[in-house]
């Protein structure tokens, strides 16, 4: 009997001692939701720095080749466009400097060595085609030879157009001096073709110009060849 009872007592305080430890079980699983973290209820991040790799990863890429398009390409080059102007126009002034600076050290340079008192140039012009090919032209002053020019095709048809080459230039000293020309070339029948011409002149104070002149005949169906003397 007296076991009985303990059993019975025993069994009573079971249920007390389960009693409080259930009715603490929900007030501990409260208390550790309000202490964790945002993230680990399922809450967004608070900014970007948060941002997960697989929050990166599903974001939406871009379509294909939309970075290489010729849209976008064209769009850079038309920022740019303005700068790239500017320094071709840069470009363009800085050779145009180039061009004047260089010709006039050319000038100053003729001027230095080739003085007016004693300068004397030739020119050379042609009014042929048809009874004469020019190819080469030797020129001696004095019985010295001081220039044998061979021509270009190009240079032959500048001629024929009207073009007038400045074939000499040099010093002399006052007083008489005598200028004697060789035009090689092709005459008439396309045969190797060589005549001269020669001109007595007097230098006197300041430049000198004379002109090769080559001519064709009508009348006698062959070129001519001459020098004047620009007095």
């Amino acid at each position: 009997m007296l076991q009985m009872t303990r059993a019975m007592s025993e069994a009573d305080e079971t249920p007390r001692r389960a009693a409080p430890a259930a009715l603490l079980a929900p007030l501990l699983a409260v208390v550790l939701l309000a202490a964790a973290p945002p993230t680990a209820l399922g809450a967004p991040p608070a900014g970007p720095e948060a941002a997960t790799p697989a929050a990166a990863a599903s974001a939406p890429a871009p379509p294909p080749g939309e970075a290489d398009s010729p849209l976008a390409t064209a769009g850079a080059a038309a920022e740019s466009s303005p700068d790239t102007r500017g320094l071709d126009q840069e470009i363009q002034d800085l050779k145009k400097d180039v061009v004047d600076l260089n010709k006039d050290l050319f000038i100053l340079e003729e001027e230095l060595l080739f003085p007016a008192n004693t300068q004397v140039a030739v020119f050379l012009s042609v009014d042929v085609g048809q009874f004469f090919g020019l190819d080469s032209v030797q020129l001696k002053i004095d019985r010295k030879e001081v220039i044998n020019y061979l021509y270009t095709p190009r240079e032959v048809e500048a001629l024929l157009k009207g073009g007038v080459q400045r074939l000499y230039l040099g010093n002399l000293k006052v007083g008489g001096h005598e200028l004697v020309a060789f035009f090689n070339g092709k005459g008439p029948n396309q045969r190797a073709y060589k005549r001269g011409a020669s001109l007595r002149f007097e230098k006197g104070v300041g430049a000198k110009y004379l002109e090769l002149k080559i001519d064709d005949r009508q009348k006698k169906l062959q070129p001519e060849f001459a020098i004047k003397d620009w007095e």
